[in-house]
């Protein structure tokens, strides 16, 4: 957050919600990521994927310190994500239920 920044809480939302509309109009995967590599800066980006990846795991059960050892995340970002995951506004749980619902319809495409 900007400290200097003054700006209403309908303005925030409106920028957001811009944000969000340009993240939400790619059409596949390249132009997500040439996107985000616009948008982020290599280390934003790299958080962003190390989350992910965090949320992964947490799914398969792996305990924090060992996903500290795979990812390099510290253990309080993993709690911090796990937080998230089970208490938060539902996006990661959204995400993981489409993102698993697309590979399943990959994969059953693929077996016939």
């Amino acid at each position: 957050m900007k400290p200097n920044r003054q700006e209403s809480l309908r303005q925030k939302k409106q920028a957001e919600d811009a944000l969000f509309e340009a993240t939400v109009s790619m059409r596949n995967v390249d132009e997500c990521r040439s996107f985000l590599r616009d948008l982020c800066t290599p280390a934003e980006l790299q958080a962003l994927v190390d989350r992910w990846q965090v949320v992964n795991l947490l799914q398969q059960d792996f305990p924090y310190r060992q996903i500290h050892e795979m990812t390099g995340v510290s253990v309080t970002t993993v709690g911090r994500v796990a937080r998230f995951l089970s208490d938060g506004f539902g996006g990661y749980r959204t995400a993981l239920s489409r993102t698993n619902s697309a590979k399943q319809s990959r994969n059953s495409r693929i077996a016939q």
